[in-house]
């Protein structure tokens, strides 16, 4: 049984979003290689290459590996996360 995400539509429109995702990230990685022609400083030259890695790495999570549709999840172990890194560190200060 085929449900209306299978419809030939719904598989267009992804394979567009994924080419155009590909395109992004192709054109992230030739300013990544662009800037590292420019003189910058090295702190500059690391934070320049440290934000747009950053940016090509969300894409990669949220598209290709599906992320954006799993918020609710991601915001609880981010969460959880954060609680249990507050705890840690306030046990730290008192021991």
């Amino acid at each position: 049984m085929s449900s209306s995400h299978d419809s030939p539509e719904e598989i267009k429109k992804s394979v567009k979003l994924y080419i155009g995702i590909f395109v992004a990230l192709l054109f992230l990685t030739l300013v990544t290689v662009g800037v590292s022609y420019i003189h910058l400083s090295v702190g500059k030259a690391v934070a320049l290459a440290l934000f747009v890695a950053s940016i090509k790495a969300s894409l990669v999570a949220l598209f290709f590996m599906h992320l954006s549709n799993e918020r609710k999840i991601i915001y609880a172990t981010i969460g959880l996360t954060g609680v249990l890194f507050v705890f840690l560190m306030s046990i730290s200060l008192y021991l």
